[in-house]
């Protein structure tokens, strides 16, 4: 931990520290401490864009923060105007063998439909673990258990919203302004990570620009890694089949359902 707290304060341009022991990762300014693919993304009016419409990326590419963390809580206040979706990507890596800008892991999604509005997903892995609404655990085979429902969250993402992560130890849980989403819990050691980069998704495809007005990052003390044990899941916990994707850029109804369980 004290290795972030260092790169944080060497790196950030303007080292101002937020309340709560929160460290803004943007400096309002420019893209200091980022890394992504040149003519997607700038700064305008102390904002990050991220940018489709001229120079249209065949994959989806990343605006990469130069630093790892381990534990955290990060907000990012985060929207998308046009027909798509963006992502706040975390405890990922990079894929440089498909582009400089591609990283796999963990995704809280920004997206217009409401199932997968702040979803727990995996990109470039193992898909959807969880819509919004459902608490999942992947157990060591890789199986998903639903283990809890909660009201879906609400959101429109043409205009600002705060997606929040918490991580520690194998525990993620995502929330939308405020309000949880999905936790999941992550027993696949062969397929989780515990540590990686903090990124902002610019998805191929629909044009579309995606805003992000402020990043901000805690670290946390190490949490603990949950043991699987089945005998101890809450009642009515049942096996399921990975999400299907409902949508997989963005225009849906708020209303559209997801597909039935099996």
């Amino acid at each position: 931990m004290r290795f972030v707290l260092a790169f944080l304060l060497l790196h950030l341009a303007t080292p101002t520290f937020a309340q709560d022991g929160f460290t803004p990762l943007f400096n309002g300014k420019d893209l200091s401490g980022w890394d992504g693919e040149p003519g997607l993304w700038a700064v305008e009016d102390g904002v990050i864009v991220g940018t489709s419409e001229v120079s249209k990326p065949k994959t989806n590419s990343f605006l990469i923060w130069n630093g790892k963390v381990k534990d955290f809580e990060v907000r990012a206040t985060v929207k998308v105007v046009g027909d798509n979706n963006s992502g706040v990507q975390y405890r990922s890596r990079r894929l440089p063998e498909v582009t400089p800008w591609t990283i796999l892991g963990y995704q809280c999604d920004v997206h217009p439909t409401d199932v997968h509005t702040a979803m727990t997903y995996e990109e470039r892995g193992r898909g959807i673990f969880g819509y919004n609404g459902v608490d999942v655990v992947m157990d060591p085979t890789g199986q998903r258990w639903q283990v809890g429902e909660r009201p879906r969250v609400q959101a429109d993402i043409s205009q600002y919203n705060e997606f929040t992560v918490i991580a520690r130890g194998n525990r993620l849980e995502h929330k939308v302004n405020g309000q949880t989403t999905s936790v999941f819990i992550d027993h696949d050691e062969k397929g989780r990570a515990l540590e990686g980069l903090i990124a902002i998704q610019l998805h191929a495809g629909n044009p579309h620009k995606t805003y992000v007005k402020q990043v901000l990052l805690k670290v946390l003390e190490d949490g603990p890694i949950l043991p699987f044990d089945q005998a101890a899941l809450p009642s009515g916990s049942k096996k399921i089949e990975k999400p299907k994707v409902v949508s997989a850029q963005g225009k849906n109804p708020p209303t559209k359902k997801a597909p039935a369980k099996k």
